[in-house]
C-alpha cells in the first residue's frame, strides 16, 4: 500500500505585547503550541513544524528551542521547523540545533530549509538582501555538506571557509532528513530536484491546481536526475481549520483569517479579504481548508488527485483564534479526518 505522512505546523501567530519589553503574550502562546504538540503526538500525528519570524506577531524565532521542549514532551511525532530560513542562519549552528533536537527526540528531527516569505531577519543578522539568491545557495550547499559528513571542508563567498573541522553533535540515526521549502518558483523545484531533496510546496492562496506544473517539473527533473519514482517525495501545505459544523466553523475562523491576512498583506499591497474572497477559497477547488470533517476531507483527497503528495501539512493554527478552537480542530484532523482520508485513498 502507498504511504503518506499527515501532519501538522504553525508559526505561533501571537498578539504584540501590550507592555514594552515585555514576554508575557509569547509565553502563553508557546506553553499553547507545546500543548498542541503534544496532544497531536497523543492523537497519533505524524509530524509537527514550527515556523521561524522575527516579527512582534509571531511567537518563534528559534524554532529548535521550541522543537526540543516538544522532543521532551512527546514520544513518536517528528520534529521539524517550518521552514528554517537558511539565508540569515549559519549552517553549523543549525546542524549542531537540530542534532541536539535529534538527541532528546531519539531521531525525530528534521529541517525544512527556506528563504522564508519574510525579510526581517536579514537586516537582523546583518546579511545583505542583494544577496539573497546566492545566501541561500551556498548556506544550504553547506548544510549538506555537514549533514552527510562529520569531518568538514568548505569555502564559499559568503561565510568563512572550513578546514577539515568536525561538526558535533551527531544525529541519531545517520543524517539529518532535510526537506527543501517552496511556494512555487519554478528555480525552487529544479534545485531540490536536482539535490534530490524532498519537496514541501505551500499553498495559501489561489487555487491547488495552478500548482500542477510545479510540482510534475520537480518531479521530471529529479527522475532525470537519477532520483527513483519510489523515493520521490513530495509534501503539501495548506491553511486548515476544522469544525463540527462547517458554517459555523467558518464564521468563526473568518475574522481571525482576514486579521492576519491583512496584517501580513499591508506591507506587500495586498487588498483586505472580504468574505466573497474567504468563500472563494473554501470551494472545493480553493487553497483554503476551513470547514467541517467531510469539506476538509474532499480537499485532501482532491489535492492528492492533483499532484499524488507523500506528505500532507495542515496548517493548524493561523491568526489569534482562541487555543480551545485549534485544539478541538487538531483533534478533528487526527481522529476523523486523516483516517477517512486514508481510507479513500487507501494508504497506510
Amino acid at each position: 500500500m502507498k504511504k503518506i505522512e499527515f501532519g501538522l505546523m504553525t508559526f505561533a501567530d501571537a498578539a504584540p505585547e501590550t507592555t514594552a519589553n515585555s514576554g508575557q503574550n509569547a509565553h502563553r502562546r508557546i506553553n499553547e503550541l507545546l500543548q498542541e504538540i503534544k496532544l497531536a503526538d497523543d492523537l497519533g500525528i505524524e509530524i509537527y513544524g514550527v515556523g521561524e519570524h522575527h516579527r512582534p506577531d509571531y511567537a518563534v524565532s528559534s524554532p529548535t528551542t521550541v522543537l526540543a521542549a516538544a522532543a521532551a514532551i512527546t514520544t513518536n511525532i517528528k520534529l521539524t521547523s517550518a521552514v528554517t530560513v537558511l539565508s540569515s542562519e549559519d549552517p553549523v549552528r543549525v546542524y549542531q540545533q537540530f542534532a541536539t533536537v535529534d538527541a532528546i527526540s531519539g531521531g525525530r528531527a528534521e529541517i525544512m530549509a527556506g528563504r522564508g516569505s519574510f525579510i526581517e531577519s536579514f537586516p537582523l543578522f546583518g546579511y545583505d538582501l542583494d544577496h539573497y539568491n546566492e545566501l541561500f545557495e551556498e548556506k544550504l550547499d553547506l548544510l549538506l555538506e555537514i549533514n552527510k559528513s562529520e569531518m568538514v571542508s568548505w569555502s564559499g563567498q559568503h561565510r568563512a571557509s572550513i578546514n577539515n573541522l568536525g561538526v558535533y553533535p551527531r544525529a541519531v540515526k545517520g543524517e539529518i532528513p532535510v526537506w527543501l521549502a517552496a511556494g512555487g518558483t519554478p528555480a525552487s523545484a529544479i534545485r531540490a530536484a536536482k539535490l534530490h531533496l524532498p519537496l514541501m510546496l505551500a499553498i495559501i492562496g489561489g487555487m491547488p491546481q495552478q500548482f500542477t506544473p510545479f510540482i510534475n517539473l520537480y518531479k521530471k527533473t529529479a527522475l532525470e536526475n537519477g532520483v527513483k519514482p519510489e523515493d520521490l517525495q513530495v509534501g503539501i501545505n495548506n491553511h486548515m481549520f476544522i469544525g463540527e459544523d462547517g458554517d459555523r466553523v467558518a464564521d468563526e475562523y473568518f475574522p481571525h483569517y482576514a486579521q492576519m491576512m491583512d496584517r501580513v498583506g499591508k506591507s506587500r499591497g495586498w487588498q483586505p479579504m472580504t468574505r466573497q474572497q474567504f468563500e472563494f477559497m473554501r470551494s472545493p477547488e480553493g487553497s483554503l481548508l476551513v470547514g467541517s470533517v467531510e469539506q476538509v476531507v474532499d480537499k485532501i483527497v482532491y489535492e492528492y488527485q492533483l499532484f499524488g503528495f507523500t506528505r500532507f501539512l495542515g496548517h493548524a493554527s493561523l491568526g489569534f483564534v482562541p487555543h480551545e478552537l485549534t485544539m478541538k480542530s487538531i483533534e478533528l484532523y487526527a481522529t476523523q479526518v486523516v483516517p477517512e482520508v486514508k481510507r479513500r485513498l487507501g494508504v497506510v
